[in-house]
């Protein structure tokens, strides 16, 4: 599908079942100078989910300026890795013959086979030379979500991001959606704090933040209420009350604990914002919710189905409607400019706190390229 309204492209194709591409290219007109954020701060970034990775068997996509290849070896390690051989530089991607053999990359030109490490373990022709090494960049693995550390100047990782959500009883299976269109996802993240616009834009009733906005090291926490009217089913409109408690880890990885009380619904929102290339941003949002076992009123069509079903055509509602607010923003993050000292009111929640907390995660403490 192909849409173009006031010069914002917004193309739309499915990946697979579970998750949809959406480019949006922004047709910008040249203008005055502008200051601008550095394009790829430190932290951990999205690169895939494991069952892609395990589907496809050798993945290779633009990352934070670099073309990447990830793979999964037998003992089901991810390895994520620069898409250059260190031997003549061969592209390593299955565009130019690239593949997985016996949980190894095999370079195309010469068939040099790396692990998940990077070390270079065998040749066709020779024993393999011991400096030839990939450009590896350091996994972590959430809930399936792969994740991959980028280092300013290439230093190693300093901070890590959180183990496994917390959480008793059962919970939907993940759903998986992207878009890519122009931002940056310090600029993407401020949303969190920037609560008038949850009214303005999205329309959100009774917003109130509780308690104080607090950071710890690499760690935001926001916390507020509010309410909002969905259409369900285009049958009947509903009006949820919800309480969001959202952790950001670095400005690549945020985590929203929901919970709706008019329901009694529990819900997870992961909101991923990954650079592709400096300009363009993929954001992945991951949605699950605990299992509906006894709402406490009515849902329109789903009374009757069992849990599993239930849960999971619930999961996909409230995911159609996170990237639908996510759609409103990107109208407003695609013609913006950047403004190093903005201009706030007292309604407009602590950005200054935000940005300050962004500051580690450029090189010497800037934001600014």
């Amino acid at each position: 599908m192909l849409q173009d309204t006031a010069g914002l492209i917004v193309m739309q194709k499915p990946l697979r079942d579970d998750v949809d591409i959406v480019d949006v290219r922004l047709n910008r007109v040249p203008g005055e100078e502008e200051q601008t954020l550095h394009p790829f701060p430190e932290g951990w970034y999205f690169v895939t989910d494991r069952r892609t990775v395990l589907k496809k068997k050798l993945l290779e996509k633009q990352w934070m300026g670099e073309n990447i290849v990830v793979w999964c070896d037998h003992e089901g390690t991810v390895g994520v890795a620069r898409s250059v051989c260190p031997h003549l530089g061969s592209s390593l991607g299955p565009a130019a013959g690239g593949c997985v053999r016996d949980g190894r990359l095999i370079c195309p030109f010469h068939g040099f086979a790396y692990d998940v490490a990077g070390h270079c373990v065998a040749t066709p022709f020779a024993d393999p030379p011991r400096a030839t090494r990939l450009r590896v960049f350091e996994t972590r693995e959430i809930e399936g979500l792969v994740f991959a550390w980028w280092g300013l100047d290439g230093r190693p990782s300093h901070w890590s991001l959180p183990g496994q959500p917390p959480g008793e009883g059962e919970w939907s299976r993940l759903v998986l959606q992207t878009l890519r269109f122009p931002a940056h996802p310090q600029e993407t993240a401020e949303n969190v704090v920037d609560l008038a616009h949850l009214r303005y834009v999205h329309g959100y009733d009774n917003v109130e933040p509780v308690g104080k906005t607090t950071v710890n090291g690499q760690v935001l926490v926001s916390c507020f209420n509010f309410r909002t009217r969905r259409r369900m089913a285009g049958l009947m409109t509903l009006t949820y009350d919800l309480s969001a408690r959202t952790q950001v880890h670095g400005l690549g990885y945020s985590f929203v604990e929901i919970r709706e009380h008019s329901i009694g619904v529990d819900a997870r929102l992961w909101v991923l914002a990954t650079p592709v290339d400096g300009t363009l941003i993929d954001m992945t949002l991951v949605g699950q919710i605990r299992e509906m076992r006894s709402p406490r009123r009515p849902i329109v069509g789903l009374a009757f189905l069992p849990v599993r079903m239930r849960t999971n055509l619930m999961n996909r509602f409230w995911s159609m409607q996170q990237r639908r607010d996510v759609i409103q923003d990107v109208e407003i993050w695609g013609r913006k400019k950047y403004r190093p000292r903005p201009r706030l009111s007292r309604a407009d929640g602590p950005i200054g706190l935000y940005r300050h907390y962004c500051r580690q995660f450029y090189p010497s403490g800037g934001q600014s390229s």
